[in-house]
């Protein structure tokens, strides 16, 4: 008998058989499947198999978490027994999109073009983070380190630049993902994304006191006066003009011959994506883009409480459907304001308390395999990475669920009181402190406190005392 076999066959049983399975692939951790009829699933047998540590059902996916290492073995055992052939994860996701209704999709699509240019995000804010403790003031002596130690200003300008490079030239990583992502040529969204951020347009970040002093400068193209301007640290305008220029390079290489297309498609799609994105995409996006932002910078200025107090207790929901990617580009939007982003931090903090309610789930149960599965799970969350907290241990239970998010919405609330402001994404867990602005450190630590404590308490108190289930 094979190693899984076993298990495999449970498996299968528990998500209606093999003929409700469509596709079927996996991840690091988790098998990932496109099933007919999800109703078939019985969640309870599925849960209670030795290898399974959680399951749950996102964007017309369902997911069953096995764990590193394992899950290559046990899909490999799956696929050979019910014989429906291996998939990529793309396949997965064109058979599960049938099943999504177009809020889903348009998440799904965010989703898919911002996920990719994580890493770069979050290497630049963890960047970032060191050249604020080289330039911080009060840190370790009451000026900052590079005036204190002038031979080290050198080193944290250097720093400074590598590390900013990616929100200056965001556009451009937007223009590759999202071009790419709607099927076209991503070398082509990275022009895109470069030419909006051209050094010789006014630069984003000084449009409005341009604007002010009326300083604008415009193009007069035959009468029609358009203004010159960059889109430094914008979503919106890259987003559309990226969809605009794919679907011009899909029909161009449709339509022109082979011997030509080097000298027809990308001209006449870059020309024509330009001329559109400064004259209407531009202004239009740019327009509702600082709307949207506005709206979430009056919440948080002119009701802080609130604000702080529905993002914390929302954001581990959102995780669940998938709806937080969509937030992703807010948090760009604000960075890319130069004055920082009040929702990141927030994000931190509330995957650090699903995964304080975790850990408090391995001082509560007497299973000695929930308690392996809880310690490494909020090590997890502590470091950034919540799914395994969340649908492996805490809403299977559900009450960790609900007191993580008191634990998030009480801390969130703290820190929206007290101004804190993330200059950049980073790691969001414990060393998303780095991420912070230095004069909001201390806020953000007792922010932290609260998170862990909270959650911890709360779970613990309610699993002893409580709860009548067998923990």
């Amino acid at each position: 008998m094979a190693q899984y076999e076993k298990q495999v066959k449970e498996i299968l049983e528990a998500i209606g058989g093999k003929e409700n399975i469509e596709k079927a692939t996996h991840c690091v951790t988790r098998l990932r499947m496109s099933l007919k009829d999800e109703s078939k699933v019985d969640s309870e047998k599925l849960e209670s198999i030795d290898i399974v540590k959680g399951s749950f059902s996102t964007n017309g996916q369902f997911q069953v978490i096995i764990g590193q290492g394992t899950v290559d073995k046990v899909y490999k055992e799956m696929v050979a027994m019910t014989g429906i052939g291996e998939a990529t994860k793309d396949d997965v996701k064109e058979a599960s999109a049938s099943k999504q209704n177009w809020l889903q999709r348009g998440v799904k699509m965010l989703a898919d073009i911002f996920i990719p240019i994580l890493p770069a995000i979050v290497t630049a804010g963890l960047l970032l983070g060191i050249n604020n403790i080289l330039t911080g003031e009060g840190i370790f002596f009451a000026e900052s380190v590079v005036e204190r130690y002038p031979q080290w200003a050198g080193i944290a300008e250097i720093i400074n630049i590598i590390a900013s490079a990616a929100f200056v030239f965001l556009p451009a990583l937007i223009g590759w993902s999202a071009v790419k992502r709607f099927g076209g040529s991503e070398l082509l969204g990275i022009v895109l994304g470069l030419f909006l951020v051209h050094p010789d347009l006014l630069n984003a970040w000084e449009y409005a006191d341009a604007s002010a002093e009326g300083d604008v400068p415009t193009w007069n193209l035959f009468g029609l006066q358009v203004e010159a301007i960059g889109y430094q640290g914008q979503v919106l305008p890259v987003l559309v003009s990226a969809w605009v220029l794919a679907k011009i390079d899909i029909y161009l290489r449709k339509r022109v011959p082979d011997s030509i297309q080097m000298l027809v498609v990308a001209p006449v799609a870059l020309l024509i994506t330009g001329f559109l994105a400064f004259i209407v995409i531009g202004p239009v996006t740019f327009t509702i883009a600082n709307a949207i932002t506005g709206g979430f910078i009056w919440l948080f200025s002119s009701l802080p409480a609130i604000g702080g107090l529905l993002y914390g207790a929302v954001y581990a929901p959102l995780v669940i459907t998938g709806m937080h990617h969509a937030f992703l580009a807010v948090d760009l939007q604000l960075v890319g304001t130069g004055n920082g982003t009040f929702l990141w931090p927030i994000l931190a903090l509330s995957n650090i308390a699903q995964g304080s309610a975790a850990l408090a789930i391995m001082f509560a149960t007497r299973n000695e395999n929930m308690k392996g599965l809880s310690l490494t799970s909020s090590v997890s969350a502590y470091l950034g990475v919540t799914e395994p907290a969340l649908f492996g241990v805490n809403l299977r239970y559900k009450f960790p669920f609900i007191c993580a998010i008191i634990g998030a919405a009480t801390a969130g609330m703290f820190i929206t009181l007290n101004g804190v402001l993330a200059n950049s994404i980073g790691i969001g867990g414990i060393p998303g402190i780095l991420s912070i602005i230095p004069d909001f450190w201390m806020s953000f630590f007792i922010g932290m406190i609260i998170a862990i404590v909270v959650p911890f308490a709360l779970t613990f108190l309610y699993a002893k005392f409580v709860t009548k289930e067998e923990v």
